[in-house]
């Protein structure tokens, strides 16, 4: 199974994202049935957010730790959390990690983010962040939705460079990052987070990658699903961690089965034929 090094840990490069789960409307016994059956095929990331059901991920992410298969424990998974730019203020960030860890039921966060950059101080983050991974609530932070020039401006300001990780929407048919941030954040060993890797960016990156023949021949050429394919392309450089959703137990394990799927030059032409790197810069693109 492809592994990424991630805040000093290496881990499965396919995780299991936590939108949606544990929401009021949600089957949580179902849900709960495929974060085991993650787990049981190999899975070891799990990606939550305050604003995923506003708590209601963290408390079923907490309840997935509580209730983890006979012989893993916490320390075997890889919890990432993150913080509403709203709730990154001086009086705000520690009472917030205090709340998550609340919800979580543990009593540290493996990585915790900036959810996007809005307005936040990144000097203030960076620094109450450092302070936290000090005081053992967190082990390592990191950010989301940055781009390029976002990453410099942190990297800029005092620990800024202690950044773990940033996770960016990502995908066959959301490729923007190729342009430029991939690079840069591989040469300033930065890892990846994609979210979104399986298309849910908009309905005509959707569209495309059901409708694409490079997609359906690499699928038919390995046996493999095409979704399997999109996620073993995402993972590709060896620098990322991908991040599907599923509450089906049955595709749960088939995402964290294309962890094994290793695609060849050939297969990599025929999907940049469908999806072409880009040429130019274009603007970050964010759910």
């Amino acid at each position: 199974m492809q592994t990424v090094q991630i805040c000093g840990k290496t881990i499965p490069a396919i995780g299991m994202g936590m939108w949606s789960m544990g929401s009021a409307w949600s089957n949580r016994d179902q849900q709960m049935q495929a974060m085991r059956a993650g787990f049981a095929a190999g899975g070891r990331a799990i990606d939550t957010a305050e604003m995923y059901g506003d708590g209601d991920s963290e408390r079923f992410t907490g309840q997935t730790l509580a209730h983890l298969p006979a012989g893993m424990a916490r320390s075997d998974v890889f919890v990432i959390d993150k913080i509403l730019p709203s709730h990154a203020t001086a009086d705000r960030i520690r009472p917030t990690v205090l709340t998550a860890l609340k919800r979580l039921g543990t009593d540290y966060i493996d990585l915790y983010l900036l959810h996007w950059r809005a307005s936040v101080d990144l000097a203030l983050w960076a620094r109450t962040a450092h302070d936290l991974v000090q005081e053992g609530l967190i082990h390592h932070w990191g950010v989301s939705n940055f781009d390029v020039s976002d990453l410099e401006d942190l990297f800029a300001v005092p620990y800024g460079t202690e950044c773990a990780a940033n996770e960016d929407l990502y995908n066959v048919a959301t490729r923007g990052i190729d342009y430029d941030l991939v690079e840069w954040q591989k040469a300033h060993h930065l890892p990846l987070i994609a979210y979104s890797p399986l298309g849910s960016g908009g309905a005509a990156g959707l569209s495309a990658m059901r409708s694409s023949s490079a997609l359906q021949h690499v699928a038919r050429k390995h046996n493999a699903s095409v979704q399997q394919v999109e996620l073993a392309w995402a993972i590709r450089d060896g620098n990322t961690l991908a991040i599907p959703q599923t509450s089906n137990p049955v595709h749960m394990t088939s995402n964290i089965n294309a962890g094994n799927l290793q695609l060849d030059s050939e297969d990599l032409a025929l999907i940049d034929r469908d999806f072409p790197r880009p040429t130019s810069k274009v603007p970050l693109a964010k759910i």
